[in-house]
């Protein structure tokens, strides 16, 4: 199984996102996964500029010259797809939705009904690829993460990913504050590299977050 990493935090290694998609990763390589990662603040790539080159002067191609010709490969080729954005104001944060934009050469310039709805269809055949979501925000509730979830997907269905699941850390601003303080969080950790393991064995995923209650008694009792 080839997965395909992609971590849009600006802090790249140091994030909290990373915090929960490292082990999660570290999960399926243990498990047999052959995982490429790949921070978006390393790399060059620019806006789409809506010009539809891609469309109408060379099919499938997109005029612009940066590393998402790095890319395009390495999303074509992979069985699973890892996106993980920190959340900012209601979503995923600008350099991951960038990314986004500039898939469109993947999908063709005619319109057709599916599933009810008109969509464009992907180039070539579809190869039932899987995608994850990894994402953590500083606010308690998961239900902040409602809106992220219905854009990915959204997207998902617009390039013909299976979207398998999504694991989500509230209150994501703790962890650093948690960990200094020496609170029992380990099972944070082995939960989201146990979920990477099981999307290895299984295709499938299931959504394991550390019960915010639960975490906030943890820094209350590591703080008295």
């Amino acid at each position: 199984m080839k997965v395909l990493a992609i971590n849009s935090s600006p802090k790249m290694d140091k994030g909290n996102t990373a915090r929960i998609l490292n082990p999660f990763l570290e999960g399926m390589k243990e498990a047999g996964a052959e995982v490429d990662p790949f921070y978006t603040r390393k790399l060059n790539i620019k806006p789409c500029t809506g010009e539809f080159n891609c469309w109408f002067k060379k099919p499938g191609e997109c005029y612009i010259d940066d590393d998402m010709k790095l890319l395009y490969p390495k999303i074509g080729e992979a069985d699973v797809l890892v996106f993980a954005s920190p959340l900012y104001v209601d979503g995923g944060n600008g350099p991951m939705k960038n990314l986004f934009d500039r898939t469109l050469p993947g999908i063709q310039l005619f319109v057709e009904l599916c599933d009810g709805r008109s969509r464009h269809p992907v180039r070539g055949t579809p190869k039932n690829q899987k995608m994850v979501l990894i994402s953590n925000c500083g606010f308690w509730e998961m239900e902040n993460f409602d809106p992220l979830i219905v854009h990915m997907e959204a997207f998902c269905k617009n390039v013909s990913f299976e979207f398998v699941g999504a694991l989500m850390r509230p209150y994501g601003e703790a962890i650093q504050s948690m960990l200094e303080m020496g609170a029992p969080i380990g099972d944070i950790f082995e939960a989201a590299k146990d979920s990477g393991a099981n999307v290895f064995a299984t295709g499938s995923y299931i959504l394991k977050s550390k019960d915010v209650r639960n975490a906030l008694k943890e820094l209350q009792d590591a703080a008295a």
